[in-house]
């Protein structure tokens, strides 16, 4: 790939080539293409290919598929015949015409983020933080929560599936290993019916690391061009700057701060400026960011940080310190931010989280206060108590559907975590998580009382009462001793109540 064009000192022209590959496989005569820039050239590099047929794939940069041992050899046959689809991966991204305001709701399944800092379908959410502070995870709980409403998918269902949110994640420079352990996480989680993966590990050029980001964005649009809901995780941008950074400063162009190039911030601009949410006359389609940054030290000021800190709609920054006390996902609320805000949120949703908000607001203000003086006033006590739970409450390790987030939210907005010891909350949440049927019952309350857009505030306080008497008899028994007993006595409290309100 021809990458610069110079003349030497004698006046000769000097063509410059990026390598995808080893060196070893070149020889003389070999044809070199230059990147495309219009559409008056003939070149037809470089380009990936796209289509339903990628779904479940791990993908290189240039489209080699890497998982061959896995799949059967129809799908693997499929692929490889695969030549009419495929796009360029340097592409413009869509004007401001083709656009409509980011206002559909894109569920991470993370209580925290969901209540807080609500992310839009089509907006670019950036995540930060120190290495090994769980940034990954939080990209990977995101697109497993979409399995909820990508259920019974296939591998492979033809233009005309049910999959709700395609889900492309992005491996930069990482090791072969980890790339695998995503995988099988994926697999594990029956995520795989849509979910692609495009890697190029640490063993692989920085020309493919180079690429990588542009590939995977290019089979998310594939998909937003169709109508469809994307999401992509770019794991990491601070990976893809460096090997961008190793290659400009072999061609020896000029470096600018930290080594890197000066055209690094329009790099990263153009790449993420094509996740958008298209207008319904271009087809209504949308495509989710989710770019990871690495931190050094929590350095946030730092040249690439900024940049793309600057470029997107909001971060989520992870703090080591709260990692290491065991509050996880760790996000530090103060350094946190969606610039979308409540405007891709549901109604019921952004009432409990904006109460949410001031409760948490409220602990983090007097947290030191209970350790630094015994002699504090009760409404401070109060205060610390509920700030307590809460935390405990925002703790997950698996995805959190709708129903479970609204109702845990609606008993923190109103006190009723207070009658739960905070061992037990995290306990509490997990036991709540079990009332699938509750879901359907809510659902058919809905319907019956013509009630929209999961305008949950409508429905619970139907049961202030029971919710009182649930966790106050939750906190008057030892649940540990007699897990299953307490389990079926909840449960069938619960179901019984609503059940009888809803056929009255």
């Amino acid at each position: 790939m021809v990458s610069n064009i110079e003349k030497n000192f004698f006046g000769a022209t000097l063509y410059k080539i990026v390598l995808l590959f080893s060196d070893s496989l070149i020889k003389s005569g070999d044809y070199v293409y230059r990147i495309k820039e219009n559409s008056v050239s003939k070149a037809v590099f470089p380009r990936i290919k796209v289509g339903y047929e990628v779904i479940g794939k791990i993908v290189g940069a240039t489209g080699v598929l890497l998982n061959r041992y896995d799949i059967t050899k129809n799908q693997e046959l499929i692929y490889d015949e695969l030549s009419n689809q495929s796009r360029d991966l340097f592409i413009k991204a869509p004007g401001i015409i083709e656009r409509e305001p980011v206002q559909n709701p894109m569920y991470t399944g993370i209580h925290l983020i969901d209540a807080f800092f609500p992310i839009g379908r089509g907006q670019r959410e950036l995540i930060i933080g120190d290495r090994t502070t769980g940034k990954t995870n939080i990209a990977l709980t995101a697109i497993l929560n979409q399995l909820v409403n990508n259920k019974d998918v296939q591998t492979y269902l033809g233009s005309n599936n049910t999959v709700d949110v395609y889900c492309i994640y992005v491996a930069i420079g990482q090791k072969r290993n980890s790339v695998v352990r995503v995988y099988n996480t994926l697999k594990k989680k029956n995520a795989l019916g849509y979910t692609t993966i495009v890697s190029a590990s640490s063993a692989d050029t920085a020309a493919l690391q180079y690429f990588s980001p542009y590939a995977g964005c290019t089979i998310g649009e594939f998909f937003m061009h169709k109508g469809h809901d994307a999401l992509i995780a770019y794991d990491d941008l601070s990976k893809h700057a460096v090997a961008y950074r190793q290659m400009s400063l072999l061609l020896r162009r000029p470096p600018g701060r930290e080594a890197y190039p000066g055209d690094i911030f329009y790099k990263h601009s153009s790449l993420l400026e094509r996740s958008s949410q298209m207008s319904k006359n271009h087809g209504g389609g949308s495509l989710t960011a989710f770019p990871i940054i690495e931190t050094q030290s929590g350095d946030v000021s730092a040249y690439i940080p900024t940049n793309v800190i600057s470029i997107t709609d909001g971060q989520i920054y992870l703090d080591t310190d709260l990692f290491n006390k065991g509050i996880r996902p760790a996000v530090n609320v103060g350094l946190s931010v969606s610039r979308v805000g409540s405007a891709a949120q549901n109604l019921s949703m952004r009432k409990l989280g904006n109460k949410l908000k001031l409760k948490y607001s409220e602990y983090k203000k007097f947290e030191g206060v209970g350790a630094m003086s015994s002699d504090v006033d009760a409404s401070i006590v109060r205060i610390i108590n509920t700030g307590l739970r809460l935390v405990e409450l925002f703790k997950q390790r698996d995805p959190k559907s709708k129903l479970e987030q609204i109702v845990l939210s609606y008993a923190g907005v109103n006190g009723y975590l207070d009658y739960v010891d905070v061992k037990d909350v995290r306990l509490f949440a997990l036991i709540m998580s079990q009332y699938k049927v509750i879901g359907k019952l809510f659902h058919k309350f809905m319907r019956n009382h013509n009630v929209q857009n999961y305008e949950w505030s409508y429905v619970l306080p139907h049961y202030e009462n029971d919710f009182y008497e649930l966790f106050l008899s939750f906190n008057s028994i030892n649940f540990f001793h007699s897990y299953m007993n307490n389990f079926f006595y909840i449960y069938t409290f619960l179901f019984n109540k609503i059940n009888k309100s809803i056929t009255i």
